[in-house]
């Protein structure tokens, strides 16, 4: 069932996506007068199809992608028929350079402003969750896991800028920004000094594993009570809703995580608990029986975490800014690769790695965060300059408005063909990746 879910979901966000894009063209060559002879969403064969005026709108089988079909243009349907005929004035190659570059751009114009749009409204409507940073270093700063301690940070360290600047929420300590940078670095109080903690260039590639992250840091944040169930070991034991866990059994809970383990190493024994209740210090204990009912649910206490809420002109501002952040770390990201700091392998990731990110229940806040970032990358990708890509036309159409000549028909054929072949070729790879990221982890 949860791959179902999955792959509903990505399907849904790349139709969503894809038929955008190609509308953005299609919409820009009917502008200038150029005939739309078929709109595609998905590549054949098609399920179903129908005309409208000059233009024929299908739904394709393979929802890899989508394309339109723009007379006189050498795309990848290869039409070398029409291309012997004389122009014709409704053809792509009869136009001016300049309107021929707007209809190629129109595609990726079209995917940055779904992102924006995507972002600025998620921003609006469920603003940001933070934990703050003055909190968690007052509560004893973070807990250094293994990755952590890689690079010299210390549990108890208490993060107090990032690359010399000041930040008020935690999770900042963990964005990708800060692995992708050059020379960035922490600074933490240590025992009364500052301390500056540098992060290996090549540190971010150590994030590939899925579980990465949770052996990074993680805020030194109290584990509070927020559900228990009737019956359960929790009632049994006195817990309440809020109740803040100081210790579990003599031990101090640093995860929610740790609740569980705790509780269950104790079966057919009884363990005890030291909890905090509205100022006052609280000894409980219950018998842990033989699959007993925990029933008991943990998170942070009441008001640790805030949201912060934005209006409708901040969020435009803060949107647009997260939005065309997903570029400025992708390119980033290719700079790490190029560099040899990031695994291409363990860094890339195909359809089958998108649908796992989508997540096996359906969420819709992550799934339009998701295709709003997807959505951003689609129009960087595309505009790389490589033929068969947008990126490749929008290429050889700024040498024939710089140099003043076009590029001829056969240079554009094979050129087209070239580019078809390494986008197939690196198709398959990185499919092929996915499956073996699967399979072996």
């Amino acid at each position: 069932m949860e791959g179902l879910v999955m792959t509903a979901q990505i399907l849904l966000s790349l139709s969503i996506l894809v038929g955008l894009h190609e509308m953005g063209h299609l919409l820009a060559a009917k502008f200038f007068g150029m005939r739309v002879e078929q709109f595609s969403i998905g590549f054949p064969p098609k399920i179903f199809s129908f005309k409208y005026k000059d233009t024929e709108y299908a739904l394709s089988a393979i929802p890899l992608g989508g394309f339109v079909k723009i007379s006189g243009m050498i795309d990848e349907s290869m039409d070398k028929e029409q291309m012997k005929q004389p122009p014709q004035p409704w053809e792509f190659r009869s136009k001016p350079a300049w309107q021929r570059l707007i209809v190629m751009l129109g595609g990726i114009f079209i995917n940055v402003i779904t992102g924006i749009v995507i972002f600025i409204f998620l921003t609006f409507l469920f603003g940001d969750q933070i934990i703050s940073k003055d909190q968690v270093n007052a509560n004893g700063g973070i807990i250094a896991k293994e990755l952590a301690a890689e690079i010299g940070l210390k549990t108890g360290d208490k993060i107090v800028k990032i690359n010399g600047k000041d930040f008020q929420d935690f999770n900042d300590v963990m964005d990708t920004k800060v692995f992708l940078g050059t020379g960035s670095y922490y600074t933490v109080e240590r025992d009364g000094e500052m301390v500056n903690v540098r992060i290996p260039s090549d540190f971010l590639d150590k994030f590939n594993d899925k579980e990465a992250f949770g052996k990074f840091v993680l805020p030194a944040v109290p584990i509070a009570v927020s559900q228990l169930n009737p019956s359960s070991l929790g009632e049994r034991m006195g817990l309440k809703e809020g109740d803040i866990f100081v210790t579990l059994a003599s031990q101090p809970i640093i995860e929610g995580g740790d609740v569980r383990k705790i509780i269950t190493s104790f079966e057919g024994d009884t363990v005890t608990a030291s909890v905090k209740r509205e100022g006052q210090l609280l000894n409980l204990r219950a018998a842990v029986e033989q699959d007993t009912l925990l029933g008991l649910y943990v998170g942070l206490p009441e008001g640790f975490l805030v949201t912060r809420d934005y209006g409708f002109g901040e969020s435009i501002g803060l949107g647009t800014e997260r939005a065309f952040g997903v570029i400025f770390t992708q390119i980033q990201a290719f700079g790490k690769m190029f560099s040899g700091d990031l695994n291409v392998q363990k860094s890339l990731s195909g359809p089958i790695g998108i649908a796992q990110a989508y997540g096996g229940e359906w969420d819709w806040q992550r799934f339009w965060r998701l295709t709003g970032l997807l959505s951003m990358v689609l129009a960087f990708m595309n505009l790389l300059p490589i033929p068969a890509l947008d990126g490749g036309h929008v290429m050889f159409l700024s040498y024939e408005m710089i140099s003043g000549r076009k590029p001829g028909d056969k240079f554009l054929e094979y050129a087209q063909k070239a580019g078809m072949v390494f986008l197939l070729a690196l198709m398959v790879f990185i499919i092929g990746n996915d499956i073996f990221k699967v399979i072996f982890g």
